[in-house]
């Protein structure tokens, strides 16, 4: 007489084998959907953040070596700090804020910058341009920058003083005044304590040596520095 129990056991088998994969792919799914939301960040090496320094030839180690520039030291400094941040120089000498206006959504598209330092202006001044036009040029780059979602740190210059007060003094105005504005951090003026001591400047009077590098480094780092602690 045939055993019953046998075909009851094959099934039960079946139901038991059919559970066991049903419950793995739940299982599977769940963990999928676990990993899908994590952060991709959480699973990459974090990439350093990246100051990109937007200027002209006073940003340019102009007739130095490159390493001798003031960026390149500042990077230094932020290496010795144990920063993790990258320091790009997109500095052109001889550069006015209308040509920085139009080289910066490239740049900006290249580089990815969380924090743009922006020293321009010093040579639409030394052109006497006007200062609404100068100002409009800075104006556009800063919102640029921050619709980049970068922050951005405005450098001030100042002209020297034969051309008159009437220009001077709006043309270093409208750096605080923008500052202002924008909310913005600011350099007053890239060269304080240098440009009055002909020693540290190069024969034109303009540009500084490579001696005074450092010390415009030491200008810009207590000003960088809580924007870099508050980015990391």
């Amino acid at each position: 007489m045939p055993d019953k129990s046998v075909p009851a056991c094959r099934k039960l088998l079946r139901q038991v084998a059919f559970s066991c994969r049903f419950v793995a792919q739940v299982a599977t799914l769940a963990l999928i959907t676990v990993l899908a939301s994590v952060p991709t960040a959480a699973w990459a090496e974090s990439e350093p953040g990246v100051v990109l320094v937007f200027g002209d030839s006073l940003s340019a180690a102009y007739r130095m070596d490159e390493e001798q520039g003031w960026v390149a030291l500042l990077q230094q400094r932020v290496d010795t700090n144990g920063l993790d941040w990258q320091v790009q120089n997109a500095s052109v000498s001889g550069e006015t804020t209308s040509g920085g206006l139009a080289r910066l959504p490239a740049v900006l598209d290249s580089t990815q910058p969380d924090i743009v330092i922006l020293e321009l202006g010093g040579n639409d001044g030394l052109r006497g341009l006007p200062v609404p036009t100068i100002r409009a040029n800075l104006q556009q780059m800063i919102e640029l920058s921050q619709q980049a979602g970068a922050r951005v740190m405005l450098v001030g210059i100042q002209i020297p003083p034969n051309y008159g007060p009437r220009y001077t003094q709006p043309f270093y105005d409208q750096y605080q005044e923008l500052a202002d504005q924008y909310g913005t951090t600011l350099i007053p003026f890239l060269l304080d304590g240098i440009a009055d001591q002909p020693g540290l400047m190069q024969d034109d009077g303009i540009h500084p040596r490579a001696e005074a590098q450092g010390m415009i480094v030491d200008i810009v780092w207590p000003v960088l520095l809580p924007m870099l602690e508050a980015e990391s």
